[in-house]
């Protein structure tokens, strides 16, 4: 089964967003990993860009994911994006 890691910054708009897009995910048959420093097949992040330290958090993030599994779908969505 193939899985999926979520990682949220940000406002309780992106808190829905990354909900529905779990469910999504689930009802395609993914697996969600709970854990974002788990390995997974897909790695969604949904950005903040607020302030400048949003910014670098939404940037580690995704070079976290990267270097997890360089293989995996990175999907980079939010304001950052």
């Amino acid at each position: 089964m193939k899985t999926v890691a979520f990682h949220t910054l940000g406002c309780k708009v992106n808190q829905y967003e990354t909900a529905a897009l779990a469910s999504l995910f689930t009802r395609r048959g993914y697996r969600v990993v709970e854990d974002f420093q788990e390995v997974a097949d897909v790695y969604v992040i949904n950005t903040c860009t607020v302030t400048g330290t949003a910014d670098q958090k939404s940037r580690q993030a995704v070079r976290r994911a990267i270097r997890r599994n360089p293989e995996a779908v990175i999907v980079v969505t939010g304001c950052y994006a």
